[in-house]
């Protein structure tokens, strides 16, 4: 072929890396919900009876990781690194927390695991290997190594339907001659190759090419070998495949997201984000403060972030009647301002409610003496 009309056959294909892995739209829509959950968590650190401590140096560094990382931004790629490769090392040096790179471990005869980073050796109380464990104990496994296989089927599949419609279709030509193609006949192959560097140069599907061509010589739209009802039908299969991996089955969390989000929030929570949480919170605090220390740092979601507004406005309303607690602490969980007045912090009791109180005791009085009607007056109550 190369030799005779100078053409070439290319097969689309991709492999997972950590620079393209987030190219398949799925992965990087379940990372995304994900990894924001997370960051959307406030960090506090506990003492052993759960009393928060506020002016712990530990809050003062989660908040201020380091000099380039806000802690939204740290804690959204601790999470995704921990998710892709299965682990991440962060190093608490100078009131600093980074997240390590290029770290080698290994498990000495003490059972104690030592760092590197090159051939500088980190010292353990310096920084924490959190694990995606899966059947190794020194290793965390993660959607490159879970998922690899799937993934690069998914992300070729993709590229081959990209790759169609950005080339105008990818429009396919067959060059038809009367005679044998004789690649010692020079002013046949020269001719030949003209024709198909007019054909090769039709870059944008906007393009319009007259190619002349002489007595024996004839041009045919080939059928386009890129099936899409078949890549399509592949890619709804193993698209929703990669979800198993981060621990979600795409199917019931898209079809909750249709009816319910609150559901669909908290199936989320529940299934990946919880353990994420529970791992996060015993090694930063045994980074923080050893394994002596009854200090926790603690991430907490308000599961409320997942309502819609007009949810979160009727819970507010119902907690007001029923009077549970004030308007100004209302007022917070809804996102305004406290007033800070003494009627907005007051608790406040429904009408509706001292109305039934009412009626009760009016019940009551016209029941008198009447002790089986006392008795039932007051099983109803």
């Amino acid at each position: 072929m190369k030799e005779s009309i100078g053409g070439s056959v290319r097969f689309s294909s991709v492999f997972a890396t950590e620079g393209n892995i987030l190219e398949s739209s799925d992965v990087y829509e379940l990372l995304q919900d994900i990894s924001n959950q997370m960051m959307l968590a406030d960090i506090v650190v506990e003492d052993e009876d759960g009393n928060e401590i506020r002016n712990d140096p530990a809050i003062k560094t989660l908040k201020n990781p380091n000099s380039y990382l806000t802690q939204s931004e740290f804690i959204k790629l601790m999470t995704n690194t921990y998710l892709l490769r299965g682990e991440v090392f962060p190093l608490l040096n100078d009131k600093q927390i980074h997240l390590a790179a290029g770290v080698s471990t290994e498990l000495y005869k003490n059972l104690v695991e030592h760092f590197k980073i090159g051939s500088v050796e980190i010292p353990p109380d310096m920084i924490r290997h959190i694990k995606n464990i899966g059947t190794n104990h020194l290793k965390g496994v993660g959607l490159l190594d879970l998922g690899r296989n799937t993934l690069e089927g998914v992300m070729s599949a993709e590229k081959v339907l990209t790759d169609k419609y950005t080339k105008g279709g990818l429009l396919a030509f067959l060059l038809k001659l009367d005679a044998h193609i004789n690649p010692a006949n020079g002013a046949q192959s020269k001719l030949i190759k003209a024709i198909l560097d007019q054909l090769e140069q039709i870059d944008d599907s906007r393009s319009v090419k007259m190619i002349p061509l002489g007595k024996g010589y004839q041009i045919e739209a080939m059928k386009s070998p890129v099936e899409d009802e078949k890549i399509l039908s592949y890619l709804n299969v193993y698209k929703k495949d990669l979800g198993k991996f981060l621990s979600i089955n795409v199917d019931t969390y898209q079809a909750l997201i249709k009816v319910d989000f609150e559901k669909a929030m908290m199936y989320l929570h529940n299934k990946a984000v919880r353990p994420i949480m529970k791992n996060f919170e015993d090694h930063l605090s045994l980074l923080f403060y050893g394994q002596n220390s009854k200090k926790r740092i603690k991430f907490k979601i308000n599961v409320l972030d997942f309502v819609t507004y007009s949810t979160k406005t009727n819970i507010g309303y119902n907690i007001v009647r029923t009077g549970i607690t004030s308007p100004d602490n209302v007022a917070d969980m809804l996102g305004f301002e406290k007033q800070n007045t003494p009627e907005t912090q007051a608790i406040y009791i429904s009408n509706d409610l001292s109305k039934i109180g009412e009626k009760k005791a009016t019940d009551d009085s016209l029941k008198g003496g009447d002790d089986d009607q006392q008795k039932d007056g007051e099983k109803d109550s």
